[in-house]
């Protein structure tokens, strides 16, 4: 295997941004931007990633499905096809 190509594979947090404060540690490749930190449950500092979709407030896992209709799309493929 060829020696440094490979990304840095360190302990992360993710903070979703449009949830009450939901974050989560993990390991991951992305880049965090070195500014942020956030002190974990455990007393250390992690690089914090803020990412806009998560578990805590993606509709599929929150049960909130929602159909986006623009112009009556949903309605006219339930018209052409309820056959």
């Amino acid at each position: 295997m060829k020696a440094d190509i490979h990304p840095d594979y360190r302990e992360v947090v993710f903070q979703d941004v449009t949830s009450d404060g939901f974050k989560f540690l993990t390991r991951s490749t992305l880049a965090a931007s070195a500014k942020e930190t956030i002190q974990w449950e455990d007393g250390n500092e992690y690089p914090l990633i803020k990412i806009e979709v998560s578990s805590a407030t993606h509709p599929f896992y929150t049960g909130q499905n929602k159909i986006i209709d623009t112009s009556g799309r949903v309605d006219k493929f339930r018209k052409r096809y309820a056959k």
